[in-house]
């Protein structure tokens, strides 16, 4: 059973100080590689696509098959950076990356499936909050479970994603310009 510390902050609450559980903290790197990796690969794509096509079956079709090559591609390099850093846990570090990975994937993708075929930008806003959810969760772990401040991590991580996504549209809205379609 995991045991918890609690400490009282500044503002007189109490909050989770430190979790001892030794194998949560151990593979975090690898889970946050695939998570991070999805969101500012897959919001960037999802929203140059969504801007280029305007077919929600279209973009989540691009979605699952580039989500799937992506995260073998992910967890495939993640096991073989591992195997020449000599770690012994080299395929649990890449199962944490390629779990992280897919399931960002999916929970990206889900609002163009969900959606009918023309609700094109409510896709993409709804996709975008998802992406915003699935950053505040894990800030919020990781500001436990490593002790680290949870805002800082939020606006670094939800920056960094959205920042790209915004590029990806842009750049879709030009690709659809100057291609014609």
């Amino acid at each position: 059973m995991d045991k918890v510390s609690t400490a009282k902050h500044r503002n007189g609450y109490k909050s989770l100080k430190r979790i001892s559980n030794k194998r949560i903290p151990k593979h975090i790197g690898a889970v946050l590689l695939g998570l991070n990796d999805a969101l500012v690969e897959f919001t960037g794509m999802l929203a140059g696509l969504t801007f280029a096509l305007m077919n929600n079956r279209l973009v989540m079709l691009t979605g699952i098959i580039a989500g799937v090559s992506a995260t073998l591609s992910m967890a495939s390099s993640k096991y073989l950076a591992e195997k020449a850093d000599g770690n012994p846990h080299a395929f649990k570090a890449c199962c944490h990356t390629g779990i992280a990975y897919i399931i960002t994937v999916a929970l990206l993708v889900a609002p163009y499936a969900v959606l009918s075929v023309d609700q094109s930008m409510e896709a993409l806003v709804s996709m975008l909050i998802v992406a915003i959810l699935i950053i505040f969760s894990f800030s919020y772990y990781l500001s436990i479970v490593k002790s680290l401040p949870f805002f800082r991590k939020f606006y670094e991580m939800a920056t960094i994603s959205l920042g790209v996504a915004a590029i990806a549209f842009g750049i879709g809205h030009l690709a659809k310009h100057f291609i014609g379609i």
